[in-house]
């Protein structure tokens, strides 16, 4: 747990990387943290790569990370987990979505996924925590709440007490979708220790 740092979250279009990325910007700013977050959002409208940049610590001047800077990388498609190995360093840790969304291409017959995604990542001697965030959503009755989960399995790796999380999403999400977002938060974190 460190006092500063890092967080990369990846994913392609859709996926509420963004929200996610806010749920826990604004979980730091509660803890007491300085934070600074930038997003790019690629071509996210036609399924395309989106990345989100968030630093934390007692003063932050720059919101963007460096490569080889990244202390945690949140991958919300396990493909975007490889696209972003330059940011990571021998103690980051990535916390990844098994869910494979086919790219464009790919779903044209034009190029093919790449098969064994998971080995790729865990040969590189880093700390790999894979869930199945999709599942979990499904689980909880909201797909839409894979972020939710993502966020969630991330948290084990924040000195920021789970609550602060409960009360961000009260503070954030609509009054229908909080329950079951704390349910999908509860889950992914809890998917972490059950590995």
């Amino acid at each position: 747990m460190k006092q500063s740092g890092n967080i990369l979250f990846s994913g392609v279009g859709g996926q509420g990387i963004l929200l996610a990325s806010e749920l826990t910007a604004y979980a730091q700013l509660a803890a007491g943290y300085d934070v600074k977050k930038s997003e790019v959002h690629g071509m996210a409208q036609r399924g395309g790569s989106v990345e989100a940049h968030l630093r934390y610590g007692e003063r932050v001047y720059s919101p963007l990370i460096d490569p080889g800077c990244a202390d945690i990388l949140v991958a919300f498609e396990i493909l975007e987990a490889v696209r972003y190995l330059p940011y990571l360093h021998k103690d980051s840790a990535v916390v990844v979505n098994t869910q494979k969304i086919l790219p464009p291409a790919v779903a044209l017959g034009k190029m093919t996924y790449p098969a064994d995604i998971l080995s790729e990542l865990t040969s590189r001697n880093i700390n790999v925590v894979a869930i199945d965030a999709f599942a979990i959503a499904e689980q909880v009755g909201e797909l839409k709440t894979v972020n939710v989960a993502m966020v969630g399995a991330m948290s084990n790796f924040l000195a920021v007490d789970p609550a602060v999380f409960d009360s961000v999403i009260d503070n954030t999400i609509k009054e229908p979708f909080r329950e079951v977002n704390k349910k999908a938060f509860e889950a992914g974190r809890a998917a972490v220790y059950a590995k």
